[in-house]
C-alpha cells in the first residue's frame, strides 16, 4: 500500500480532518445529552465527505487508474546452469 499513496491527497486529508470535527462535536454533545447539537454534529460528519467528493471532482483527489501496462518478469536461470 505504501507504493499507490492511498489517501494522500488534499482532497483525502480535508474530507477526512471535517468528518473527525464532526465526530468530535457529535461525541460532545451526545454526553451532553443535547440532541440537537449531537444531530448537528452528524451533519458535520456528512459535509466531511461531500466536500472531499467536491474536491475530488474538482481534480484534488488521487488521480483515476489507468489500465496497467504489461510489465514482464526476467527469467531467472537456475544456479549453475551454463550459458
Amino acid at each position: 500500500m505504501a507504493g499507490s499513496s492511498h489517501g494522500h491527497t488534499p482532497a483525502a486529508w480535508t474530507g477526512v480532518i471535517i468528518a473527525f470535527i464532526g465526530f468530535c462535536v457529535a461525541g460532545a454533545f451526545m454526553v451532553m445529552a443535547n440532541p440537537l447539537g449531537f444531530w448537528a454534529g452528524m451533519v458535520i460528519v456528512v459535509l466531511g465527505g461531500v466536500v472531499g467528493m467536491a474536491m475530488r471532482a474538482a481534480g484534488l483527489g488521487q488521480p483515476k487508474r489507468t489500465a496497467a501496462p504489461a510489465v514482464a518478469h526476467p527469467v531467472r536461470e537456475a544456479v549453475g546452469a551454463e550459458s
